[in-house]
């Protein structure tokens, strides 16, 4: 039966994750140089459009709709046919229909967003809109399915993912290491600076992450019980614990406590606790975020060593990070909180985990790069070279950032 304070918790928590976009989008923004520093904001930004409008009309039913062989669902909910705003989707869903659809709506608007990090600086607008559109319809929707829907094949083989750490983060990271190599370096990587052009930018949308993140993870325990309050402590508890091990990563290696590295370290606690936020008590959270801020400073290092040029580090942060915290999901579940399935042993949990990983790696690159292959050879993926000099602002766009 439909209950109001959990209706209530998840449209709340809906919100919190719709203002992700824009803690993103000048998370980014501060990142990237001046001259690209808007066009990396349209992109987030569009994201929400874009998304917003597909997400109805077809990307919920391919999600969540009615089981396929496991793969994808069905076209029964096509512009929400069917998904009620007063009842559940089932006889005891605690929530309606609807305020489950929008909540996996937000989850679907930040996960390409979160891919434009790769790609920044220098694809062209209309490229854009073309692989926004086709990557959360092939790429994202499937990968809901098998996870969360009833009869997803990974669902079914006992996965654990209990807010994003495959659907979301592995799938956008990975796209976006397909994205960085597909379209090639910016003009002038690796021989002249390419620094982030405002710090309190990246501090202010690192900050709105974290503050629309218990949303993402506690929201993702669909009631406003225990489980939530679980979910929101460990996922503070990491994005701290993370903070700690990429800054002491960056003091062991430049001899500086990086403040961009406090903010990202935050970033990586928080990607690798998404899965397990269900799972694991606060002593475990600890681990994960720490083992994030350390693994994704290390990613980053190694992606910069082999020249590819992931232009504000995703497959890094988002990439590595669920990919860690899937394993480590794996690895801690049931300590501190919740319990492994009656039947599966531990190193059984941690040989699903990897299966799932195994599978989301493979299909965010293979179909991220078949569409951006596609989009290449056709509309073309890149701005030109003069207009990559001026700056993607003014010449994709029209407007600077910023007037001074």
């Amino acid at each position: 039966m439909v209950n109001s304070g959990d209706t209530a918790f998840i449209l709340i928590a809906s919100a919190l994750v719709l203002l992700m976009i824009p803690g993103l989008a000048l998370f980014y923004g501060g990142l990237a140089r001046q001259k690209n520093a808007g066009s990396t904001i349209m992109y987030s930004f569009a994201t929400i459009g874009i998304v917003g409008v597909v997400w109805v009309l077809w990307g919920y039913t391919l999600a969540f709709g009615p089981d396929i062989g496991g793969f994808i669902g069905g076209l029964d909910n096509f512009g929400l046919a069917g998904v009620s705003a007063s009842e559940g989707a089932t006889p005891d869903a605690k929530i309606p229909a609807q305020a489950f659809m929008i909540f996996q709506g937000m989850f679907a608007i930040i996960t390409p967003a979160l891919i434009t990090g790769a790609f920044a600086e220098r694809m062209k607008f209309s490229a854009f809109v073309v692989f926004t559109t086709l990557w959360v319809t092939i790429v994202y929707a499937p990968v809901a399915h098998w996870v969360w829907a009833d009869g997803g094949w990974l669902l079914g083989l006992g996965a654990l993912d209990f807010a994003g750490g495959t659907v979301v983060h592995i799938n956008s990271g990975v796209a976006a290491l397909a994205a960085a190599l597909i379209l090639g370096p910016r003009l002038g990587f690796g021989r002249q600076a390419m620094e982030p052009h405002n710090l309190p930018l990246v501090v202010l949308g690192a900050g709105l992450l974290w503050f629309g993140w218990f949303g993402f993870n506690a929201g993702s325990a669909l009631s406003a019980g225990g489980d939530a309050v679980n979910a929101f402590v460990v996922t503070n508890t990491a994005a701290c614990a993370g903070i700690i091990g990429w800054v002491g990563m960056s003091w062991i290696f430049s001899k500086k406590p990086s403040i961009i590295g406090a903010a990202s370290g935050a970033v990586a606690g928080l990607v690798a606790i998404t899965p397990a936020s269900g799972f694991v008590g606060a002593m475990p959270s600890i681990i994960i975020g720490i083992g994030a801020g350390v693994m994704c400073f290390g990613a980053i290092q190694l992606l910069i060593k082999l020249k590819v040029d992931d232009a504000l580090s995703v497959w890094g942060v988002h990439g590595i990070g669920g990919t860690w915290g899937a394993i480590a999901t794996g690895i801690f579940v049931g300590i501190g909180y919740g319990g492994l399935a009656d039947g599966v042993t531990r190193l059984e949990q941690i040989g699903i985990q990897l299966i799932a990983i195994g599978a989301t790696w493979a299909w965010a690159f293979a179909v991220t790069a078949i569409i951006l292959l596609a989009i290449k050879f056709t509309i073309g993926l890149r701005v030109s070279e003069s207009a990559e000099e001026i700056g993607l602002d003014l010449s994709e766009h029209g407007e600077p950032a910023y007037r001074l």
